[in-house]
């Protein structure tokens, strides 16, 4: 044995590490790459711990040109990873890379075998074993670090499988080298352009240089610059758009751009955009939020949900140091920091839209791309309802262009108790839909909604500005006290036998026949029960094989149109209307854009009709 051999120290984990470190290597990360985040995060916190320390002790000043750099060896399959941070003690490489066991095995085993997979992340980051990710691509690490301040230099060596040793080294200046030995199946992270992919997705914005040997030297490998860090008045507009097209890989330039530090009770640097034209990738394709979170520089997930669904289309980064840096990264639970964090930049994301919206023309190019999203909020946030509702905007019957809601009250008639709304698929089509023709002819606006959530979203705002919100397809109950032009009025002839025999020859096809003072160059159309969902709604409850959800509708004959009188005086004298019947139902149907019920019947009816007596 030599005198070096004798110097080495074995310690074991413990009889239970073996099996907690499979589980931590095969069970706990979604993705091999991570360890190298893992491993640049660490030296990262290392060399900031050593600039903060150098504060009140100068003999600990960072050398000049100090970086994180990464040496892949191919021949010897090997991956260094070395620093200057503050460098570890024998006592520490001991306590800090053997954490597991000196944090009690048997408790941390019950506790993950107990945890599901989405509380195993929390639960792990209190043992602080993100190092051991390392394990995934390598058969053994070795850890070499000589502590700031210090002479000697000592090496922690381990294959992960039961016992760690450690020895005396040499290590000519203060930081620590950690050189993995890759797995035969993980030679990728041994090519330079695959570390370089790695770093710039995980840690691009590390403000401490991080370089990768190639062909001898050393290439830089992120950018160093946490923009969102810097105070706005020091970026410049080209600055941003840089950014913003590295962040979402897009080629136009944001809309809006929302930058700014929050600080007090709670402190985080947020820098958001909102994209200037619509993503390539439908946004309903995945509704999550893609808000970057980054502590302390270092990126931690896209999927902590920063952003409610409905602004998922903000992109940008979320920077704060009042989070702590769990093992996985991957699955942040929730936490009361996080959560007002979110509360925070929701509200900001909020504001800045509330300011754009002022800018008129500005703010209907925002709203086309992405209205139909802004209005799942009113749907699914009660929280934000009402400051939603103030930024929506819809075709008009009676105005060009978009309108608001608040545009809408100042233009509502004297006598007029409530807002309009009506749904469906196409606003041309909608604007000459019989639906509107007695609001027309009243001088009554009706807000045309054309997107798939808009038969979601007036379920739960029932008003706006103290003024009910109703769907013309269900009923216009103050039509009444707003009479038709005299020009447009004529003689309504007696239905009451023609309501009777028509509910007679249609049974269980409509819930109620009645006559309507909303038509005026119809003969009918389809009204929804007013407590149930509207037209449009029922439609899609059909087309999505949901047809038992869909209540009856209500047929609405007008008793001024010349074949309803006609019909009504048939009935009347007793006659059968009961073709004629079927007839007028599906009249309505095709002029709310569904089809007939019966394709064949009707085209057989219609020629009849043609054919005459």
């Amino acid at each position: 044995m030599t005198e070096t051999d004798s110097q080495i120290e074995h310690h074991g984990f413990g009889a239970e590490v073996g099996r907690l470190l499979d589980l931590v290597v095969h069970s706990l990360y979604s993705e091999r790459e991570i360890f190298l985040r893992e491993l640049v995060a660490n030296a990262a916190d290392a060399t900031d711990r050593r600039r903060f320390e150098s504060l009140t002790h100068p003999a600990l000043a960072l050398p000049e040109g100090a970086a994180i750099r990464i040496r892949p060896h191919k021949p010897g399959r090997t991956l260094a990873i070395a620093d200057a941070g503050i460098g570890m003690t024998r006592e520490e490489l001991i306590d800090q890379l053997g954490t597991i066991a000196r944090s009690g095995t048997r408790a941390f085993g019950q506790k993950l075998a107990e945890a599901n997979p989405e509380e195993r992340p929390s639960l792990i980051g209190q043992f602080g074993v993100g190092f051991y990710s390392a394990f995934m691509v390598a058969d053994r690490v070795e850890v070499t670090s000589r502590k700031a301040g210090a002479t000697e230099a000592w090496t922690w060596a381990s294959d992960g499988r039961g016992e760690f040793t450690i020895a005396p080294s040499s290590r000519e200046e203060a930081g620590t080298e950690l050189v993995l030995h890759i797995k035969a199946d993980a030679e990728e992270y041994l090519e330079p352009v695959r570390i370089e992919t790695v770093v710039r997705k995980w840690a691009d914005h590390v403000t401490i240089p991080i370089t990768i040997e190639r062909d001898g030297k050393d290439v830089p490998a992120n950018e160093g610059t946490a923009l969102w860090r810097k105070p706005r008045a020091e970026v410049t507009e080209q600055a941003y758009n840089e950014f913003y097209r590295h962040l979402g890989h897009l080629f136009d330039t944001p809309w809006a751009v929302l930058h700014w530090r929050a600080e007090g009770a709670m402190e985080f640097a947020a820098l958001l955009f909102v994209p200037g034209s619509r993503p390539f990738e439908p946004l309903d394709n995945d509704r999550a939020s893609r808000v970057r979170l980054h502590v302390r520089r270092m990126f931690i997930t896209d999927g902590a949900e920063i952003l409610p669904p409905w602004l998922r289309f903000v992109q940008g980064v979320v920077d704060t140091e009042d989070l702590p840096l769990n093992v996985s990264r991957e699955m942040l639970q929730s936490t009361p920091v996080l959560a007002r964090i979110r509360r925070a930049v929701t509200n900001r994301v909020l504001t800045e839209l509330k300011n754009k919206a002022k800018e008129l023309e500005d703010y209907n190019k925002f709203w086309e791309n992405f209205g139909p999203v802004l209005k799942e909020g009113v749907w699914e946030d009660s929280e934000h309802r009402k400051e939603i509702s103030a930024l929506l905007r819809f075709r008009s019957s009676a105005e060009d262009g978009w309108t608001s809601l608040t545009d809408y009250v100042s233009r509502m008639k004297a006598g007029q108790e409530a807002i309009y709304i009506l749904a469906g698929d196409n606003a041309d089509g909608l604007s000459r839909s019989a639906q509107v023709e007695g609001f027309r002819a009243r001088g009554i606006e009706v807000l045309l909604l054309t997107d798939p959530i808009d038969a979601f979203w007036p379920e739960r705002m029932d008003a706006f500005d103290g003024k009910p919100i109703r769907s013309v397809s269900q009923g216009a109950a103050d039509l009444s006290r707003l009479p038709l032009a005299e020009a447009a009025a004529g003689e309504a002839a007696d239905v009451t036998a023609l309501l009777a025999a028509l509910k007679a020859a249609l049974g269980d096809a409509v819930a109620e026949v009645r006559a309507t003072d909303r038509l005026v160059d119809s003969a009918v159309v389809l009204a929804a029960g007013t407590s149930g969902p509207d037209l449009q709604m029922q439609r899609l409850l059909r087309r999505a094989g949901r047809a038992s959800f869909a209540a009856p509708p209500v047929l609405e004959i007008n008793p001024r149109h010349r074949l309803v009188v006609a019909l009504a005086a048939k009935a009347g004298a007793g006659e059968d209307v009961a073709e004629a019947a079927g007839l007028l139902l599906d009249l309505a149907r095709i002029q709310d854009g569904d089809l007939p019920r019966d394709p064949a019947t009707f085209a057989r009816r219609v020629e009849a009709a043609l054919a005459g007596p």
